[in-house]
């Protein structure tokens, strides 16, 4: 099994009505070589290895952002993304805040004036399933959205191919 786009996982904690209410959802599943490894390992396995030239787009992107006045990470914030020994809902991992982390789940992302997103990191004995869930606010959040889904699309899938590859899944 490669990288599949899926149904949205029935197992997850994610909101019910955020996922009825999202402008946007997707879920990639992928076989787990490393059946040791816990939802925060997966989460830096997939996350934590953008290559140089996909952290100078976020670091642009995120400039723009916080000009129009939305939270965004800063450029340090995504260079020095570092993995701790362990953490809590709250806690800041990789570049957003943590709100459900259990044995087999982790969902983080971030609120903000256009759109909320949240990403969850599944994992089940065999697979690890990425989704993520966006609710645009307004028609700046709905354009957004409109302009980076196919980019998100192509990225995610790649991120997680990528880690396969490495056998950091």
């Amino acid at each position: 099994m490669t990288v599949v786009a899926d149904a949205f996982p029935r197992d997850s904690v994610m909101e019910p009505e955020r996922l009825a209410s999202a402008d946007y959802w997707d879920s990639f599943r992928a076989p787990l070589s490393r059946i040791d490894a816990n939802v925060t390992d997966l989460f830096h396995a997939i996350l934590g290895h953008h290559p140089p030239w996909m952290k100078r787009v976020l670091i642009m992107r995120n400039a723009v952002a916080r000009r129009v006045g939305l939270a965004a990470p800063s450029a340090a914030d995504i260079r020095g993304a570092v993995p701790r020994s362990s953490y809590r809902v709250g806690d800041v991992i990789g570049v957003w805040p943590t709100f459900h982390l259990s044995e087999t789940e982790l969902i983080a992302g971030r609120d903000n004036g256009h759109m909320d997103f949240r990403l969850s990191v599944l994992r089940d004995r065999e697979t690890v399933a990425v989704s993520t869930v966006c609710n645009a606010h307004n028609l700046f959040g709905r354009l957004y959205l409109k302009a980076i889904v196919p980019f998100h699309r192509a990225g995610m899938r790649w991120l997680i191919g990528r880690a396969i590859r490495a056998g950091r899944i």
